[in-house]
């Protein structure tokens, strides 16, 4: 006997990749459990898939960095922290320091939609009942009906897990000018933060201020102390955007708002600014 579940979850983490460096990423996930009737001749309550299964996904990597066994750099692992430093692309530098909880480790060469699949099976599959045969997943993105960017970031105010320090989203973005959507504008500034990594201003610091990583001399850092505890990174400038704000994605939204009403103030602008699948905010100027 076959069970379904479709979209039963969205993945928002970041994943490392020796080309791209920090991927914001957002996976909707379908899911298949094939196995026998149980005494409730189900093969398994909807209610135990929605809650037990997407837990397990949501504690193992939603809203987490996604490091793969290939790094081009190290991983070490302390009592109640990990310390990360790597290189990628073209010489760019990454180092980031946070509670071990931040961080998922995947036994694969690259983080992609296959190997966090297998991944995903490999945890799930002891943690359900002896009836259920296997499991099936479909990780897929949003289909787009605009441009999109991949960012990442930290909300240190964020009581949840939006506190750690690099986990991102797939977003896509509008904007419009007088109620006329404007690809041109969504392009540029989908191509401006391609891959992005969104800071603070509030939370940066000098390179002597960081207590666990080492920056170099190209690089911008960050840290703050949250509920989860304490987080700190040191990142490529020139793989970084500074805002003067919060990076919630309703702070993103009046930003860009801001943005391109002063290059066309003139008209009234529209952003809709998605973080993720299907949620975001609009902000009017």
């Amino acid at each position: 006997m076959i069970l379904f579940v479709n979209s039963l979850t969205v993945i928002d983490f970041s994943y490392l990749c020796n080309k791209r460096g920090a991927v914001g990423e957002s996976w909707i996930v379908d899911l298949t459990l094939h196995g026998q009737l149980n005494d409730e001749s189900m093969v398994l309550d909807f209610g135990l898939v929605k809650k037990q299964i997407k837990g397990i996904i949501d504690e193992c990597i939603d809203h987490k960095l996604a490091v793969p066994a290939k790094l081009n750099g190290s991983l070490t692992q302390h009592d109640e922290h990990s310390v990360l430093e790597c290189h990628f692309g073209d010489n760019h530098h990454l180092a980031m320091s946070a509670p071990n909880q931040a961080f998922c480790l995947i036994d694969a060469d690259v983080i992609d939609e296959h190997s966090v699949t297998a991944f995903l099976i490999k945890t799930i599959m002891p943690q359900l009942p002896s009836n259920i045969e296997k499991i099936e997943i479909n990780l897929y993105p949003e289909r787009s009906q605009s441009f999109y960017y991949h960012y990442s970031h930290g909300l240190k105010k964020h009581d949840g897990n939006c506190q750690r320090i690099i986990h991102g989203h797939r977003s896509q973005i509008g904007i419009s000018l007088d109620g006329m959507a404007m690809p041109r504008l969504q392009k540029e500034w989908a191509d401006k933060w391609e891959d992005i990594y969104l800071a603070t201003a509030e939370d940066e610091v000098s390179k002597a201020e960081l207590k666990h990583v080492t920056a170099e001399d190209n690089d911008v850092c960050f840290a703050y102390t949250s509920q989860q505890g304490y987080f700190e990174m040191a990142i490529a400038e020139s793989r970084c955007d500074i805002l003067p704000c919060d990076t919630t994605v309703e702070c993103i939204a009046d930003y860009l708002s801001t943005q391109v009403k002063n290059e066309y103030p003139e008209s009234e602008v529209k952003i809709t600014a998605y973080e993720g699948v299907g949620k975001g905010s609009i902000s009017y100027a």
